[in-house]
């Protein structure tokens, strides 16, 4: 056992006479003392006293004080980040800043621009001196001149084809279809240059739309239902039998009147409050519009004016029958209701007894196909859209699940799957069954199809179903693009059927002002003959207008006398308009405007309560 010292060390006892002996033999042998490790305190011992150390400065910035040395550091960080960082981001922002290039317009968009110059060269009346059209001048303005009921006479509208007749019913459901594609797609018409150009050519309709009836008037009994005519195989001079440019047009020019017009106010009340909604910035227009609208409305509603207005008409009959007017009650209901926000309209619109006076829901084929005649296509999606977006509920939900149903199934029958309608060898569907001018109706359809998908896109809704087959939203707008690309020229006859589109398209377009020279000549009624009959191509391009088009085995003749092939009119070239706009990606927007149409649609379910008031004891 050893002792132990709990302080630390060892017990050896220090003796001091051996140091003093160990340190004499130190001074007598000096080379011991190199050898021998020193440690810091003794070597500093040896190598006398270290110089003092310098004295740390400091600044006083009031706030704090701080080392010199650390200030000036930080100033040099400081400068050397602005030199790495911020001089380049200054020269960056001085450099001149270029917009990015807008994507080169798609072949819908240059479509577009020209089927929308279709109507300024249909234009009716004294023309703007931006009309753009060289060949066409003043025309017209003794339309309706004999009427006292009408302040100005009928001048003013579009003629509806190769012809110069002015047609109501269709020019109406026209307006309608050009505003109906201004309130979903009126950011693509903006990016394309197009929304002030296509708002005065809808313009120009409603403003003649408005001389048809007493828009003044709270009630009326009588509308303008057409101004020119003709009989077919007339040979007395009148606009089918004279072939003359409208700006010389000397024969008589006959205005018919109905006094029963369901079907036709209902379509004038359409397009009046359509047009409403696309000019709401301008609201003494919007409401001399809607207030017009109310008016023929009423006249189309009452119980005691529902002859249609064609019936037994000589001028109107054999080209634009009416074959019903229960598709346009819904119709302009839909439209009122959205342009008003009076729950009446929607109410009458979605009352079960108006589906089943239309047949709305028996799945026949033919009431699928959307025309000037037939509009419960056109009605059951716009009431459909007020299901996806708005989705009102009880009471409405019975008739709008039903709309919603069988705009599914008009889908559906388009699709060449399911043999609903025949299709040309070249991919054109047959929705008149193979008769002349067949492009009229395929491009409303192309319109309702890429329409309804771009509503599901915009509810978030992936596809539809057709039966226990599930589609998606793609299948709507690949059959719409198939449709619209037959048309501008995939076709076999490799022939654009929009006339200034493409390198081949009609060249002897049946249209008497694109036929006849535009050289100070005034040719007679018969005199004009010769143009329509003349081999050569029109000397004027009727820039945008949609033809008749194919036959159905895909055939065409490019020729003037056959206007099954080669006429236009305003109608078809509405649908092809709307159908273009809606297919178009050269604008940076996409999909429909979900909310402008309902501005002023006010909440259709009660309200929450208000919370109870506080408890006082």
């Amino acid at each position: 056992m050893h002792s132990m010292n709990h302080w630390g060390g060892s017990f050896e006892i220090h003796d001091p006479t051996t140091d003093d002996e160990h340190s004499r033999n130190m001074d007598l042998d000096r080379a011991a003392l190199s050898r021998q490790q020193l440690d810091e305190t003794q070597q500093s011992w040896l190598l006398g006293p270290q110089e003092a150390k310098k004295k740390d400065k400091y600044v006083d910035l009031g706030c704090m004080v701080v080392k010199r040395k650390v200030l000036k550091w930080t100033f040099y960080a400081v400068l050397i980040a602005f030199v790495v960082i911020g001089v380049p981001i200054t020269i960056a922002k001085s450099i001149p800043k270029h917009k990015k290039a807008p994507p080169p317009p798609d072949r819908y968009t240059e479509a577009l621009h020209k089927a929308l110059m279709f109507f300024n060269a249909q234009k009716s009346g004294r023309l703007p001196k931006n009309n753009g059209i060289p060949w066409r001048g003043d025309s017209g303005l003794k339309d309706g001149s004999e009427g006292t009921d009408v302040k100005g006479g009928l001048v003013g509208g579009y003629y509806d084809a190769g012809d110069n007749i002015k047609f109501h019913f269709p020019m109406a459901f026209s307006m309608t279809l050009l505003s109906w594609s201004v309130i979903e797609y009126s950011n693509k018409y903006k990016d394309i240059g197009e929304y002030d150009h296509v708002r005065e050519l809808i313009k120009w309709g409603t403003d003649y739309l408005l001389k048809t009836f007493n828009s003044s008037a709270t009630t009326i009994t009588q509308i303008y239902s057409q101004v020119g005519g003709a009989t077919n195989d007339s040979a007395s001079p009148d606009d089918h039998y004279c072939w003359m440019r409208p700006e010389d047009m000397d024969y008589t020019r006959p205005v018919q009147t109905a006094n029963s017009a369901p079907d036709l106010g209902g379509e004038v009340a359409a397009a009046l409050a359509a047009a409403s909604i696309v000019f709401r910035d301008d609201g003494a227009y919007s409401q001399k519009l809607l207030k017009g609208a109310a008016v023929v409305y009423k006249f189309a509603r009452d119980p005691g004016h529902r002859t249609p207005y064609s019936r037994g008409n000589r001028y109107i009959q054999p080209f634009y029958n009416s074959t019903g007017y229960w598709d346009e009650y819904m119709w302009s209901a839909a439209w009122m209701f959205y342009a008003s926000g009076n729950k009446s309209y929607i109410q009458f619109a979605t009352d079960p007894r108006l589906p089943k006076n239309a047949m709305a829901f028996l799945q026949i084929p033919d009431l699928g196909v959307f025309s000037w005649d037939n509009k419960l296509p056109g009605a059951q999606l716009l009431l459909t859209r007020l299901r996806l977006f708005l989705n009102p509920g009880y009471p409405y939900e019975e008739s709008l699940s039903g709309y919603h149903n069988t705009t599914g199934i008009n889908m559906c029958m388009k699709l060449q799957r399911f043999n609903v309608f025949n299709f040309t060898p070249g991919g054109l569907i047959e929705l008149n069954h193979g008769r002349p001018q067949p492009l009229q109706y395929a491009v409303t359809a192309a319109f309702l199809a890429s329409l309804y998908a771009d509503y599901l896109d915009a509810a978030n809704i992936p596809g539809y179903y057709c039966g226990p087959y599930y589609f998606s939203a793609d299948s709507l707008r690949s059959f719409a693009t198939s449709q619209v690309n037959y048309i501008l020229g995939d076709n076999p006859m490799k022939m654009s059927y929009v006339v200034g589109y493409g390198r081949n398209y009609p060249k002897h377009v049946h249209h008497r002002g694109a036929s006849i020279p535009h050289n100070g000549v005034k040719y007679s009624c018969t005199g004009g003959w010769k143009w329509r009959d003349a081999k050569t191509a029109n000397p004027n391009t009727i820039t945008g207008a949609m033809v008749g088009g194919p036959d159905r085995f895909d055939r065409f003749s490019d020729s003037r006398p056959n206007y099954n092939y080669t006429e236009p009119t305003l109608a078809g070239n509405a649908g092809l308009v709307a159908a273009l706009v809606s297919l178009t990606s050269t604008s940076s927007s996409s999909g429909v405007d979900t909310n402008t149409i309902f501005s002023a649609v006010p909440p259709l379910y009660p309200g929450s309560p208000p919370p109870p008031a506080p408890w006082k004891p």
